[in-house]
């Protein structure tokens, strides 16, 4: 077992030094994105150039066998038909935005750029018509390190809910990140065993409206290694981790398979540069996984963590703060089949906005808060320059990193990473959606894909925190069905008298029914 403490010292890499968060500083600077060379307005005068991210998923090549469930969500009409015009595109491939249409007939979209029938559509009074004016219509976002469970609060409380009220909460959650326009989740754990897998099956029948997911159960550590009091499983030894993963596939159904491989620095004597496996528990773990066909996350910011995360092939790495040098060239070596998320705010957020929450930043700063982000850029960014693959989303739902902030890790991209605007979207779209190992039909606006998809009051390219704004995501569209829209948006702008169309004329959702037959 790696149980030695690790010092960062200087890498191959540039050092980056936490002494330039003046340049980096999450607050807009006044003037910053003003002037016209710098607002990207169709292909014409696009200055963010084709994201380097769109090669490195591209030439991701992850294993068939380990393809999840395709799950699909019920109730939407296959007749059904929704029109958005005069939008600006961006549409998750990498390539210029630019203005066109968009018609979605069911639950996938037909047709980008010039509808050829669109006058006869608008004039149909069973067409909803979404009249862009050149707003922004991006693909649904993705979040690759998602908790449904948690309570945005006492985490240390979690353990103690009731599982009725925690079911409430969780489902509360699971609409919040589709209201902050993310349609995609990859589960990172949940509080107690099956909340994830009933959250994902009630979406996918319809009951309760929430993103695409792939559940987990809770994480699995070793004896006092737990992060959280309560929402742990403990496996001690490589034949114990066996038993509690196979039980998590077999008895539960889970999507994924949690680890928590080393420490958080806010927790007492769990140091964040301390891994806590051991290689052959690891290597159970993952091998007893991978034997069912589901992916392992780990929780990861120790430099052993990482290094044994890649030569044991777990799929995806969270945190991955205290890379080393042998670590940052396995990841290389592994670039087309690991995934890396960050959860940057969590470390950002931490370090400077939980103050107010009872954790001040001389107590962050003591803890080695300031030194893990100080670490964690350097490695981050060096790896963005070598082509690994960088995903959004992670450790939402504690106090100072609240349910319905979730875009704010794109900005994190953006002013930490070095990402354009334009790579942190596409690592938000077509990123998470190689990841959920579906990109052949969601993360883009497409023909054929799902049509999920969000109506942006503004332009990311040039302000990436506008899609912090739920006010100016004007309409969010899941599976084909209107999730969110203002009355506003059903107005007609082809009506003199501005009529709104009779609800009564639309398409009737596909009900499932209350009572399942046994």
């Amino acid at each position: 077992m790696s149980s030695q403490a690790y010092t960062p010292g200087i890498k191959s890499w540039a050092p980056w030094s936490i002494d330039s968060l003046a340049d980096v500083a999450p607050e807009k600077k006044k003037g910053e994105g003003e002037g016209e060379e710098n607002k990207p307005n169709g292909s014409d005068s696009f200055k963010d150039g084709v994201p380097s991210n769109v090669a490195h998923i591209h030439r991701m090549r992850l294993d068939p066998a380990l393809q999840p469930a395709c799950y699909e969500i019920a109730c939407t009409h296959p007749e059904s038909r929704i029109l958005l015009t005069d939008v600006r595109i961006i549409d998750g491939t990498g390539h210029p935005p630019f203005l066109g249409d968009v018609l979605i007939e069911g639950e996938h979209i037909t047709t980008v750029g010039v509808v050829p029938n669109r006058e006869a559509l608008e004039r149909d009074p069973q067409v909803r018509v979404f009249t862009g004016r050149g707003r922004t219509l991006l693909p649904g976002l993705g979040d690759a390190h998602t908790h449904f469970t948690w309570n945005g609060g006492d985490l240390d409380r979690l353990g103690e809910l009731g599982i009725e009220e925690h079911m409430l909460l969780t489902a509360r959650s699971a609409q919040c990140f589709l209201d902050s326009g993310f349609t995609m989740c990859f589960g990172a754990a949940s509080a107690k065993d099956r909340l994830d897998v009933v959250a994902r099956d009630a979406i996918n029948a319809g009951d309760i409206p929430g993103p695409r997911y792939l559940a987990n159960a809770r994480e699995i550590a070793k004896p006092n290694g737990e992060l959280v009091a309560g929402i742990t499983a403990f496996a001690d030894g490589p034949e114990a981790m066996r038993a509690t993963v196979r039980r998590y596939i077999k008895d539960i159904g889970v999507d994924n398979v949690k680890l928590s491989m080393s420490g958080e620095e806010i927790c007492d004597a769990r140091a964040a540069d301390v891994c806590f496996f051991s290689d052959a528990e690891t290597e159970a773990a993952v091998s007893e996984a991978h034997s069912f066909g589901k992916r392992v996350c780990a929780h990861a910011r120790a430099r052993d963590s990482v290094t044994m995360c890649v030569r044991h092939d777990v799929d995806v790495i969270y945190h991955a703060s205290y890379t080393d040098d042998e670590g940052m060239d396995m990841l290389e070596h592994s670039k087309e089949k690991i995934f890396v998320v960050p959860a940057l705010n969590w470390l950002w957020a931490t370090l400077y906005e939980a103050q107010a929450y009872g954790y001040p930043q001389a107590a962050a700063e003591k803890a080695g808060y300031r030194r893990e982000l100080e670490a964690a850029v350097a490695a981050l960014r060096e790896m963005h320059r070598r082509g690994i693959v960088v995903l959004p989303g992670g450790d939402y739902g504690f106090a100072w990193t609240p349910h319905g902030t979730y875009a704010r890790d794109l900005e994190h991209f953006v002013r930490l990473l070095n990402f354009t605007p334009h790579e942190a979207i596409i690592a938000a779209t077509a990123g998470v959606a190689k990841l959920m190992m579906r990109d052949h039909e969601l993360g883009q606006i497409r023909p054929s894909y799902y049509a999920d998809c969000v109506l942006v009051n503004g332009d990311p390219l040039d302000d990436i925190t506008v899609l912090q704004d739920h006010d100016k995501l004007d309409v969010i569209i899941i599976n084909g069905r209107v999730h969110k829209a203002r009355r506003k948006e059903y107005i007609r702008a082809s009506s003199a008298a501005g009529v709104v169309p009779d609800i009564a004329t639309e398409f009737a959702e596909i009900k499932s029914p209350m009572q399942k037959a046994y």
